[in-house]
């Protein structure tokens, strides 16, 4: 793992001031609490997410706290589309004007399982939300961060993505994808300087995905996915500018 990001990292009030960041996953978890972050730091989100309730949640959070109107953007990627991934780059284009960072947030994970017991259903939706979705999203959304005086992509990864262990299943599968995807993006790049692909593998947070995998843990023992959040100002501001194809 990189360890470029200053320790302890104080993001400026502005940091992100004028920012056009989508974030996936917005709804819950660390997509939530990273989109509450970012517009508290002054940027215009984009929430996308499955469920329209939790969006708006965030939604009327961002606006207590003042930021910059969010946008919201419903969105299943498990059943999304090549021309579902086209609307949306050309909304944005439309609405906002372009793009300035993309954060991959959004997870599928059901239960720890033998490969064996894997249903065909749930091996098609893991590689749909947690890969197929990446890929997709970042493919349509890539002329608009190209034309970004500073863009910054980020693909959250997972320990299960790099350490292969029994009964990781799909998810596990589809989380080592993406950490070759993000690491052939950031290759095949290089020759876009104002454009950094990154990966971020959180510690452990109170999820309601890692609640699935680990039943019997006390949530009030594992911390908020708010103290997380850090790294990814960091790697979404202008302060990773330089920083490439790294792994935090």
């Amino acid at each position: 793992m990189n360890t470029d990001i200053p320790q302890p990292y104080t993001p400026a009030p502005d940091l992100l001031r004028g920012r056009r960041i989508l974030i996936t996953g917005a709804g819950d978890g660390l997509g939530r609490a990273t989109a509450i972050a970012c517009a508290q730091h002054g940027a215009t989100v984009v929430l996308l997410g499955r469920t329209v309730k939790k969006l708006e949640a965030v939604y009327d959070e961002i606006e207590k706290i003042g930021g910059p109107a969010p946008a919201i953007y419903p969105l299943h990627l498990g059943g999304a589309s090549w021309t579902d991934y086209f609307e949306l780059a050309s909304t944005l284009e439309r609405e906002l004007g372009g793009l300035d960072g993309l954060l991959h947030c959004a997870a599928h994970f059901k239960n720890f399982s033998p490969l064996y017991d894997i249903e065909p259903k749930d091996w098609i939706e893991g590689l749909q939300v947690n890969l197929t979705a990446a890929f997709s999203l970042t493919r349509h959304c890539l002329p608009l961060l190209t034309q970004s005086a500073d863009a910054s992509i980020v693909f959250v990864s997972d320990r299960q993505g790099h350490e292969p262990r029994a009964f990781g299943g799909i998810y596990a599968i589809s989380k080592a994808g993406v950490e070759h995807m993000a690491a052939i993006w950031a290759q095949e790049l290089a020759t876009h300087p104002r454009l950094r692909v990154n990966r971020y593998t959180p510690p452990p947070m109170r999820t309601a995905i890692r609640l699935k995998g680990y039943s019997g843990e006390l949530p009030e023992q594992v911390p908020p996915p708010e103290q997380a959040v850090s790294p990814l100002l960091w790697l979404l501001g202008p302060d990773s500018q330089g920083h490439s194809g790294g792994a935090y």
